[in-house]
């Protein structure tokens, strides 16, 4: 997959630039955009990231863009870089601009119902990547299922025998946080664990995953297990565990599949990580947004109720990871290299 992105992006630097300066967003390093002038007829599409700050997203956008792009488009790709209004200016830019669809990994999409709404009025169909946003009737939402995911990370602590955990999740404006949430729950309920303490990192901050560690240690220790919003979150946990010399004693669960996650896998400081194919994801949203720029019928049997409207939606299957299959999703899936997994192992 890695040696296909590489080899396709080459190709197609003339026509998608990132990053590049983006004046209406304030500045340099703020908002990535397609620089290439196209012809009138070539469609453009309009993907606008939260941030790149979790490790993930990076390769949804490359497979992205480089699926689109096969196709005839070219993708106009921006990053917020976490701040919302930033986020909102840059989707009105693109709307300004007319492209022919948008793809949003929101924020906080509460926040983004006003601008998605004038996107609606200007005829551009809006695709939920990722993340739901709620009560705005967007053209399609894809992401994985995400209480599969929480059932995923819940069924390995109940494998381990554990009685008490702690949850530290990601920010409730995320909405996958609640549906991730539903499913580890019922884990916990049908079999009697125990929930300690919930916290949310705000903004998917991983520092603060390592800093209620720090800060609620005795609650930690009678802790049998902690589960994480994802992996990025999990390796701060890891950290600071290490630190109180518990790495390995309390398991740890998250999910993305991360390179530090699956490198604390194999040394047994991680239990497990729910693994979620970004390239089958970011390449099947890449068709089904290039449908949708033609003004094509997407058919999509399956929906979800957004708060208010049923939308069109793609749930793809996440894979659980632990020890025993790590090689052979991540490292013959072509994921990550066995060289870089097993780095640190002993």
């Amino acid at each position: 997959m890695k040696g296909f992105i590489k080899k396709t992006l080459i190709g197609v630097l003339m026509l998608v630039v990132i990053p590049s300066t983006l004046m209406a967003c304030g500045g340099a390093g703020e908002g990535n955009a397609s620089t290439g002038e196209s012809d009138e007829d070539t469609l453009e599409i309009g993907m606008c990231f939260d941030s790149f700050v979790i490790e993930r997203w990076e390769k949804d956008r490359d497979v992205f863009v480089a699926t689109a792009t096969a196709m005839g488009a070219t993708v106009n790709v921006q990053n917020a870089n976490g701040n919302i209004e930033k986020q909102i200016e840059q989707i009105q830019y693109l709307i300004d601009k007319k492209v022919d669809c948008l793809v949003i990994i929101p924020i906080d999409g509460e926040s983004l119902k006003e601008v998605i709404g004038e996107a609606k009025r200007a005829n551009i169909p809006v695709v939920s990547y990722d993340r739901l946003i709620g009560n705005v009737n967007t053209d399609l939402y894809i992401s994985f299922d995400n209480e599969e995911v929480g059932e995923m990370l819940g069924e390995a602590i109940v494998n381990q025998g554990a009685k008490d955990v702690i949850m530290i999740c990601g920010p409730l404006t995320d909405n996958n946080v609640p549906m991730v949430t539903e499913g580890f729950n019922k884990q916990m309920n049908d079999n009697g664990i125990e929930v300690l303490d919930v916290y949310n990192c705000e903004g998917w901050k991983a520092e603060y995953g390592s800093a209620y560690v720090y800060d609620h240690m005795d609650l930690v220790k009678q802790a049998d297990a902690i589960m994480c919003g994802n992996d990025d979150i999990a390796t701060s946990v890891v950290k600071a565990l290490a630190v109180a010399q518990l790495a390995g004693q309390i398991p740890v669960v998250g999910q993305d599949a991360d390179l530090p996650a699956c490198q604390h896998i194999v040394q047994g400081t991680q239990l497990m990580t729910v693994y979620k194919p970004v390239g089958k994801l970011a390449e099947q949203a890449a068709k089904l947004t290039v449908a949708l720029a033609k003004g094509e019928d997407i058919s999509i049997d399956a929906t979800i109720n957004d708060g208010t409207y049923d939308i069109p939606y793609v749930a793809v299957e996440p894979v659980a990871v632990n020890k025993e299959n790590l090689d052979e999703v991540i490292i013959d899936g072509g994921f990550h290299t066995k060289e870089d997994v097993y780095l640190n192992a002993e």
